[in-house]
């Protein structure tokens, strides 16, 4: 007879306590507390180490530092073994894996959307033309620009606190930020709108985390795992693959989003498929070309690169390749805070 374990996960890293690093954010610090909390349930002992980064310390803009700043130094720490886990917001990752590090587990997903929080409660629609949008992310340049509603868009830089706060001193008609950062710190009251794909694409593994951990620590891997979402990973790795077979860096204005959606044969049975789309945009707004693709979830990096080939032969390239700042593990996303 085969006897079956009912020992809880972390029971298997021997009261070992692992140290979870995070950037020092408020975000930053909440998302790391989800996953604290989960491995805490799951009978592990854990502690919060902040790594402050240069991008922390830096008041210049994203696409002049490189987003890359944000998880070098964690990753420095996780390599070092100053921390054992690393929280990212995962679009801040370089597209390429590095060895060293597993994404242990991603967690089920936050909604992926953009979100408008404007004076008044007013809708992207009724902002009247001249209004000052605040965002520094190409992407959100480049599709607000693509609208043709005579929208100013000015650059932003500063935790989700202080870009919204620049709504409500009036410094700014409306700001653009990642919806789900909102929600992760308890701030969904300010958005006015959610900004849907259809009309404006999410950056690629916007609001979803990745835990990572050494490649080598297998037991605090597998414990980490029990965390993971099988349909955010699914849409994170088409949304990323998407973007590295552009080979689009952290100035390039390109959207992605994938979602795995029930849909039924002809005898009506049911079964997954993964929707993907995507978008590479002019940053003047002159310009927008957008691909979509449905196939099988197991075919998730092969059908976001499809989609990728697709845009490129419609003309992306042209579209994508701005130059990178020279910033060590560049990634192609944007920062934490968006």
């Amino acid at each position: 007879m085969t006897s079956v374990s009912t020992a809880a996960p972390g029971s298997a890293l021997d009261g070992r306590v692992v140290r979870i690093g995070t950037r020092g954010s408020l975000l930053a610090r909440t998302q790391a507390e989800t996953v604290r909390s989960a491995l805490t349930a799951a009978g592990v002992t854990t502690e919060l180490v902040v790594v402050t980064t240069a991008g922390d310390k830096s008041i210049a803009p994203v696409r002049e530092i490189g987003v890359g700043v944000f998880t070098t130094a964690l990753r420095d720490a996780l390599a070092d073994k100053t921390i054992d886990v690393a929280v990212h917001s995962y679009k801040d990752l370089p597209t390429a894996e590095d060895s060293r590090f597993v994404i242990a587990a991603i967690p089920p997903r936050e909604d992926a959307r953009d979100a408008l929080v404007a004076r008044d409660g007013l809708v992207l629609g009724e902002l009247p033309a001249g209004s000052t949008v605040g965002t520094s992310a190409p992407r959100r340049v480049a599709q607000l620009r693509a609208l043709g509603l005579g929208l100013d868009v000015r650059p932003l830089r500063g935790n989700l606190d202080t870009r919204i706060g620049k709504v409500a001193s009036g410094e700014l008609d409306a700001v653009v930020v990642a919806r789900a950062g909102l929600a992760r710190i308890g701030r969904l009251e300010v958005v006015t709108e959610a900004l849907e794909p259809v009309q404006f694409l999410p950056a690629p593994a916007q609001g979803a985390l990745a835990v990572e951990c050494r490649g080598d620590d297998d037991h605090l891997a597998a414990v980490i795992a029990t965390l993971d979402d099988e349909h955010s990973r699914v849409a994170v790795v088409a949304e990323r693959a998407l973007l590295a077979e552009l080979e689009a860096g952290c100035t390039a204005p390109v959207g992605a989003t994938a979602e795995v959606v029930e849909s039924i044969d002809e005898d009506g049975r049911i079964f997954d498929e993964l929707s993907v789309r995507g978008v590479a945009a002019a940053i003047d707004g002159s310009d927008t070309i957008r691909a979509s693709a449905v196939g099988k979830p197991s075919d998730a990096d092969a059908l976001g690169r499809s989609v990728a080939r697709e845009l490129l032969d419609l003309g992306a390239r042209e579209l994508v390749d701005v130059t990178e700042p020279s910033t060590p593990n560049v990634s192609k996303g944007e920062s934490t805070d968006a």
